[in-house]
């Protein structure tokens, strides 16, 4: 589970080009993409890590955000099922603006707590940045905060760089302040890594 008494600040990574490799799903592990009623899934992982007060908050959030354009989120979210056709995992390839354009925005990704640590996190990162390239949609942005310091290192080495000053949306960016939290949080390797892929 997360831990939310880490101090929430604006995390900003940026990756401008990627080198796809091999994804590889657990046994028993497979890709879906949206399908109607998915929501409830989605909202049910949401609510179970903390990100949404109740079910209701969550699904609604879901429909408001991206039922919207229900074309593009059949082709843009992504789900992984077990083999027991539960949602245990989403992503979501979607776009935010930047000023006056729109720029690609990887959006919300998720893990349940019981399939976390088998990979799926960054099978699903994977799987989305290949939409994004697909499209040609370079560079892609995420947004995301201290306590998930987990998914910031998946995201580096994936190919993502931390923002000293570069933002999109409507955040601010807040890397000094990120990163002080960041340093108490890791191992000093990991947070040499962190470094090297500020820009």
């Amino acid at each position: 589970m997360l831990d939310r008494t880490i101090p929430f600040y604006n995390t900003i990574l940026k990756c401008n080009n990627y080198t796809p490799s091999k994804i590889v799903l657990p046994h028993g592990f497979y890709f879906r993409n949206y399908q109607t009623g998915n929501e409830k899934a989605w909202a049910k992982l949401e609510y179970k890590i903390g990100d949404f007060q109740t079910l209701a908050m969550a699904e609604n959030y879901f429909l408001s955000e991206y039922c919207q354009n229900i074309h593009a989120l059949k082709e843009r979210c992504v789900f992984i099922l077990n083999q027991e056709d539960e949602v245990v995992g989403s992503c979501i390839a979607w776009k935010d603006n930047k000023g006056k354009q729109t720029v690609a925005s990887l959006h919300w990704l998720i893990v349940s707590p019981e399939q976390q640590g088998k990979g799926l996190g960054k099978a699903l990162c994977q799987k989305v940045l290949g939409i994004f390239q697909e499209r040609n949609e370079f560079p892609v942005y995420i947004h995301t905060q201290p306590w998930s310091y987990i998914a910031i290192l998946l995201y580096i080495r994936l190919g993502f760089q931390l923002q000293k000053t570069d933002t999109f949306s409507h955040y601010e960016n807040q890397y000094v302040q990120s990163m002080n939290v960041l340093k108490h949080l890791l191992t000093d390797q990991q947070y040499k890594e962190l470094l090297i892929s500020s820009s």
